[in-house]
């Protein structure tokens, strides 16, 4: 495995856009595009016709030349707006191993943007936090690349989740086919998170979610310390011995299971990422189960 993709030397790496393409390149090609045959712009091949064929895709040159019928076929443009919405509230500051989870948070955007760009998807930017939503609407020219990953390097977590109604142009429908790609750590008070995604579910577009989390917190792993603070409110509770780990990793699997059940019954992907495995290691498995889905 490339050191590049141990995530404490990927954080250390302030270009982005080189990162991404070093890691996507070694090992992955293409996130949605396809060959799919029929009418499109780019010509692709012949084939002998059949009945039922559309007729208005016979090649009358072919046939004055073989006087046989062909159809003509094209790449079908399966292009799509894959629009990365980002958590970036105080609680992406977690840190385990060395590094937070907002960084894998950026390094992961930054790999999946530039695969969806290499294949033609118009990108966009999202990123959420206690003051609403920066948006880096879609497109797809190379000075907008440019700015999703300048946007991308500057993004620090602040503040905690507000209510949903805050965050309308996120939530706000847009009429091209899209998909949407949140990576959140799933912190929430009240449900604010859900309800979130259950707004943009409302409008029919695909949705994953990648809930990073570290190993830390997934096997109550915090030797030395005796408390722990909560990142957005402050509060702190005590890790002593009267907190058992398989009481943890009980509660914390049935919250885990009930996220999960949640989303699928809204048609909505979700993937669990322990931030201690390699980004590679992660996007494969998010890359395979995107592949099951189209």
């Amino acid at each position: 495995m490339s050191q590049l993709l141990n995530p404490q030397i990927i954080v250390s790496i302030k270009n982005l856009q080189l990162a991404a393409k070093t890691t996507i390149d070694s090992f992955m090609m293409g996130i949605s595009k396809s060959n799919v045959k029929g009418q499109g712009l780019e010509f692709s091949q012949y084939r002998i016709y059949e009945p039922g064929d559309d007729l208005r895709w016979l090649d009358w040159k072919m046939y004055a030349r073989s006087d046989r019928y062909y159809i003509r076929e094209s790449e079908v443009d399966t292009s799509i707006s894959v629009r990365f919405v980002i958590d970036a509230t105080n609680s992406m500051n977690h840190t385990d191993s060395g590094f937070r989870k907002i960084d894998y948070a950026k390094y992961m955007t930054a790999c999946l943007g530039y695969l969806a760009s290499t294949q033609g998807d118009a990108i966009g930017l999202y990123v959420f936090k206690e003051d609403g939503v920066f948006a880096l609407p879609s497109k797809k020219d190379t000075q907008h690349l440019k700015r999703f990953y300048y946007q991308l390097e500057t993004i620090e977590p602040q503040g905690k989740f507000t209510d949903p109604i805050h965050y309308k142009q996120l939530i706000a429908a847009n009429k091209t086919r899209e998909l949407l790609v949140v990576v959140t750590d799933f912190y929430e008070e009240a449900g604010e998170m859900m309800q979130l995604l259950n707004s943009l579910a409302t409008y029919k577009n695909e949705i994953l979610v990648l809930h990073l989390m570290g190993d830390n917190e997934l096997t109550l792993n915090y030797e030395g310390y005796a408390y722990l603070e909560d990142l957005e409110t402050g509060q702190q509770i005590s890790i002593g011995s009267s907190i058992s780990k398989k009481e943890y990793t009980d509660k914390l699997q049935q919250h885990l299971n009930n996220i999960k059940e949640q989303l699928l019954s809204k048609g909505i992907a979700y993937t669990l990422i322990n931030t201690k495995l390699p980004v590679d290691k992660a996007l494969k498995d998010f890359l395979n189960q995107r592949s099951k889905l189209i």
